[in-house]
């Protein structure tokens, strides 16, 4: 099971890399978000503050290079270069699947090496809701945060990929209740997380029922793991997952609904799920995200022969969502939470039909219009 297990790690990350596994035709629906332009901040530009309490640690910013790879030799030099980039910039890191290391040993380096090049930041463990719902308990969720000395752990719900992939398990009956016992016996943060379909308002009030710490909605718009499972099963001949996956390519929750769908309740948002630039950030948080979970861009940037690209890249993206924030006078995380925004199109049909106030949203800050400061 092992080899099996870290041969298809490896497909994934080159499925990734060389194939479009991108949403065809659906969107994160950060295309319909539009923040309101305000003409004079009133604050300079070197004093807005963007850091972020994750896991019992301060974040410089509210990023986390989400879950990529590990569980096979090769993806040992990926987590290296990640670690050391979530180090410098005082991001979060998740780690891929722990799955294979917990049932090869011989694989634990791959993971592990992530701590050891970012001593200081949050690191996330991360292993699978359907193992849990078949075998798994408290003791593999110990080891796999002592793995790599995981600040918290995240579990995470890739039903779609189980279910399109020659060695899914489509088992589920109990996880709700394995995730109840998790809840109660681990100290550390619990995340549950999507893949890439987005979690809609009820499975998230069912998991602040259970108090899970924080959710990461994950959402459609971004990688689609179908995909992924569509190029995995062409280039084995299974022409009946092939036409399966394809299907299923475009399913899921946009990303900025399934914020909006999960905000409100105790459990802090992650947002991710083909989120690219910083003005996206600015967007997700500003929908009701805490903080902001980013993949594909750092999995192509780390292939590159140019090492310090993936440091551009963090530096763009504080510096995009700098700008938003200042162009909309937030100063600070909590102010871009409540800043007023417009929702429209698709985006605002959805969330409409689904029964959430689209204009609450542009009236989070309450402006007198000129005719009301005229009565006075």
């Amino acid at each position: 099971m092992s080899e099996k297990t870290r041969n298809r790690k490896w497909e994934h990350i080159q499925a990734c890399i060389k194939k479009d596994v991108n949403f065809r035709s659906k969107k994160t629906g950060f295309e319909d978000v539009e923040l309101i332009h305000r003409a004079i901040p009133r604050f300079n530009f070197n004093e807005i503050d963007i850091s972020v309490d994750f896991a019992g640690k301060t974040l410089k910013a509210p990023l986390m290079i989400n879950a990529i790879t590990g569980g096979h030799e090769k993806a040992l030099k990926i987590n290296e270069i990640l670690g050391e980039t979530a180090e410098k910039h005082g991001i979060a890191m998740q780690v891929g699947s722990q799955r294979a290391a917990l049932e090869d040993p011989s694989l634990v380096s791959t993971y592990s090496i992530a701590r050891e090049k970012a001593p200081t930041t949050v690191l996330v463990g991360n292993l699978g809701g359907a193992q849990f719902a078949m075998e798994y308990g408290i003791e593999e969720a110990k080891n796999a945060i002592k793995m790599i000395k995981a600040d918290a752990l995240a579990i995470h719900l890739n039903y779609l990929q189980e279910c399109v992939q020659e060695e899914g398990n489509k088992v589920s009956k109990g996880l709700y209740d394995k995730l109840k016992t998790l809840k109660s016996a681990l100290s550390t943060p619990l995340i549950v997380k999507e893949t890439g379909c987005g979690i809609s308002v009820e499975e998230a009030g069912d998991l602040n029922d259970i108090g899970i710490d924080y959710i990461d909605v994950s959402g459609a718009g971004g990688t689609s793991w179908a995909a992924v499972e569509f190029h995995r099963a062409l280039d084995k001949k299974q022409p009946l997952l092939a036409n399966l996956a394809k299907t299923y390519w475009d399913w899921g929750i946009p990303t900025a609904i399934s914020i909006v769908e999960c905000s409100g309740g105790p459990a802090r948002i992650i947002a991710s799920g083909g989120i690219r630039t910083g003005l996206e950030v600015a967007k997700a948080i500003s929908l009701g995200a805490d903080l902001v979970g980013i993949s594909l861009p750092f999995l192509n940037l780390v292939q590159d022969k140019d090492p310090n690209k993936i440091h551009q890249y963090v530096e763009t993206l504080i510096i995009e969502l700098k700008t938003a924030m200042f162009l909309i006078n937030s100063k600070n995380l909590e102010e871009l939470k409540s800043a007023n925004l417009i929702i429209r199109g698709n985006t605002a049909e959805w969330l409409s039909f689904r029964g959430f106030e689209v204009k609450k949203f542009a009236h989070r800050q309450r402006i007198a219009l000129p005719e009301e400061k005229n009565k006075k």
